[in-house]
């Protein structure tokens, strides 16, 4: 019974009416005990599932992807086992037990993204929190513009004469405003990267000034009441188009401590975010801070205390372990442990792929356009040249037809390009190969 070998309990014959009495009640105790487990089985894959469901359904924008990983990670799964290649050929789950657990730890990879604020998870433009704040920078050149017809105005009602010139200056005005602020607008959306020159245009652009007439202080929830400055402040007040305020600054409320057994290695930012106009629009790459990057990457850590703190079964012991590996790298840059390689089995390998190919192929993104295929797997083989990804398994993706076949049962028709695979199989073109 305790190794739940439930089918090879059967009725044994005998004479002996109490011998047989006992044998059919151990059958029926079997067969229920069976039942049983089989019912608590389903209960707790169900619950599982509604786990990963809400956590899709908390951000429009990434519903679906705990969904998808765990169909993608169990087609690879399949092929690897399937493979006689290399390191793959001594591959292979034991028993249903051991792919059940597999299963299970791909539904349960994102776990921790629970606790991220959905703003950080969907953050599409760098001075995007709970909403997107270009649009307040946007009313202060409004303001800008408005002052400079004021300005206009005033100037040839007292001097009618330099009516001519006033306008020319008006024009200048106007127009170095509608440049400045695409400026800052396309600064905004983020990519690949911002160069030096760009970074001091926004600090140029920063330092103009407009005027406040009413009092910043109104209106403020009691957490901002109790970070606002007490100094008074006679109106109007002259302000930086652009800033970082001391209210930008959220300090970090509770001290961060992991247990040393989790093994986590990783840097944690001294604030908790940084709001400031100047510091976001600044980012070189992407969308993220620091602080906004560590929040989202500490959705693994909260894997691993989540995960780690339930009473897996000890045919579901490695659940905790499988989950929360796959923002690990084969060279040791992932996080949130710093594995390597060696430290990373086939199991949690697959799951690495399967993150970053559905990522990679996601329309539902905010910070992205959906990726055609072939640019997908082009991504996917540059992050194995860089030792991100296992190069072995990636060739085996390719291979096997399974990229394809996830495309063509997940991706509109549209997305689906033809991608030339002979490409990234031919020796030459891999310049490099995983551990």
């Amino acid at each position: 019974m305790k190794q739940h070998r439930y089918d090879d309990v059967s009725v044994i014959p005998s004479r002996i009416k109490e011998i047989h009495d006992l044998s059919a009640s151990t059958y029926k105790v079997a067969e229920s005990l069976k039942e049983h487990e089989k019912r608590q089985e389903e209960f707790v894959e169900s619950f599982i599932q509604l786990i990963a469901q809400a956590i899709d359904d908390k951000s429009p924008y990434t519903a679906g992807h705990c969904n998808r990983v765990p169909e993608i990670a169990l087609m690879f799964a399949d092929e690897v086992e399937k493979s006689q290649q290399g390191q793959f050929a001594e591959f292979h789950f034991n028993n249903d037990a051991e792919r059940r657990e597999f299963r299970i730890a791909a539904w349960l990879h994102d776990c921790g993204k629970i606790t991220t604020p959905e703003h950080i998870v969907d953050k599409g433009t760098k001075l995007e929190a709970n909403y997107n704040r270009i649009h307040e920078v946007r009313m202060r050149f409004e303001v800008l513009w408005r002052d400079a017809e004021v300005d206009y105005y005033q100037h040839i009602t007292d001097n009618p004469e330099d009516q001519k010139q006033a306008m020319e200056t008006l024009n200048q005005i106007q127009k170095q405003l509608q440049e400045d602020f695409a400026f800052i607008a396309n600064a905004n959306v983020g990519g690949e990267f911002m160069s030096d020159d760009h970074i001091a245009r926004i600090r140029e652009i920063a330092d103009k000034t407009w005027l406040r007439h009413f009092d910043d202080h109104l209106g403020l929830s009691p957490l901002e009441e109790l970070k606002a400055s007490a100094k008074s402040e006679t109106l109007p007040v002259e302000e930086h188009l652009l800033s970082d305020k001391p209210e930008h600054r959220i300090e970090r409320i509770n001290e961060l401590h992991f247990d040393p057994a989790f093994g986590i290695k990783v840097q944690v930012p001294e604030l908790q975010y940084n709001l400031g106009e100047i510091y976001n629009l600044t980012i070189k790459r992407g969308t993220l801070t620091p602080e906004d990057r560590f929040k989202i990457n500490e959705h693994m850590i909260s894997t691993i205390k989540m995960l780690e703190s339930l009473p897996f079964p000890d045919d579901l012991a490695r659940v905790p372990r499988y989950a929360s590996t796959h923002h690990e790298t084969m060279k040791g840059t992932g996080y949130p442990r710093r594995l390597s390689a060696e430290d990373l089995s086939i199991p949690e390998r697959i799951l690495v792929i399967a993150d970053i190919f559905e990522a990679l192929t996601a329309a539902d993104r905010p910070y992205k356009k959906a990726k055609p295929l072939s640019v997908a797997i082009d991504i996917l083989y540059k992050m194995a040249l860089d030792e991100h990804i296992d190069m072995e398994l990636f060739k085996l993706f390719l291979s096997s037809g399974v990229y394809k076949q996830y495309a063509e049962k997940y991706l509109p028709a549209k997305q689906i390009d033809k991608v030339d695979i002979a490409k990234y199989l031919t020796p030459q073109n891999n310049e490099t190969s995983s551990v």
